[in-house]
């Protein structure tokens, strides 16, 4: 197997308690993915001893203002603890918080030339953190038609503000179904990405479920992935069209090559 695959737990088996989620997961060798941690029983998900490959990385705040940024801050440290006590690879972040259904708790239209620096700013804050709590995060690219008003939304976004910070303790965390909406061309944006990728993630276009679901040429974007040297974590975040086990058998089958 080429690559590191994990699924998000939230998205499947939704009517079983997220421990057994993350232990089924385990029992057929992928990592497990989360989203809020105060949502779940985190000792009843440490118990589990599995492989937690990612979690949404704060709870409230924003990158491009003085107040957002503090919150942010603050918010992502308190994270951090929880996600080393899971072991969690990586800490999710966002251009801002996310409530509901995705949609940002303030939408931004605009963002301006002093947001670019504030934002910068606030990711080497959040660097310096990491550094002092021994953890890594990312920064996730969304698309505006699901995300509505979330700034520094799109790929290019995403990649200008990680390779400008340019630090081991941030890197991108690609999700290609967002891509294929907001921008298309995944693999020139894979490939663009790649010194800076730490996870990617994917799920089928329409319908965010598993591949061979949609339009997305899984076959063709699993081998670019590898022949352009990535052999990191690729990350299941979707919805089983019908059957969770049958879903995750066509993920692994895409990206075993």
């Amino acid at each position: 197997m080429t690559f590191q695959l994990a699924a998000c737990a939230e998205m499947l088996w939704q009517d079983k308690p997220i421990h057994w989620r993350a232990s089924r997961l385990q029992e057929m060798g992928f990592g497990v993915g989360l989203w809020n941690w105060t949502a779940w029983d985190i000792n009843a998900l440490a118990a589990t001893g599995a492989d937690f490959t990612i979690m949404n990385g704060y709870l409230e705040g924003r990158l491009a203002d003085a107040q957002g940024a503090d919150l942010l801050l603050k918010s992502a440290r308190e994270t951090a603890q929880v996600g080393k006590r899971l072991g969690v690879d990586r800490l999710n972040l966002h251009g801002t918080g996310l409530g509901d259904l995705g949609l940002p708790i303030q939408q931004l239209w605009h963002v301006s030339p002093g947001m670019w620096l504030r934002a910068r700013d606030t990711l080497h804050r959040i660097c310096d953190m990491a550094e002092e709590e021994g953890v890594t995060f990312t920064l996730e690219n969304l698309n505006l038609r699901e995300h509505p008003g979330c700034p520094f939304n799109s790929t290019e976004d995403v990649l200008n503000l990680v390779s400008t910070v340019n630090r081991p303790q941030l890197r991108i965390n690609l999700d290609l179904y967002h891509t294929q909406i907001g921008e298309g061309d995944v693999i020139r944006w894979a490939d663009a990405c790649l010194p800076w990728i730490g996870e990617v993630q994917v799920a089928d276009n329409p319908g965010r479920c598993e591949p061979g679901t949609g339009e997305m040429n899984w076959a063709a974007i699993a081998r670019a992935l590898k022949d352009m040297g990535y052999d990191g974590p690729v990350g299941f975040e979707g919805f089983a069209k019908d059957d969770p086990e049958t879903a995750l058998g066509a993920f692994r089958k895409a990206f075993t090559l």
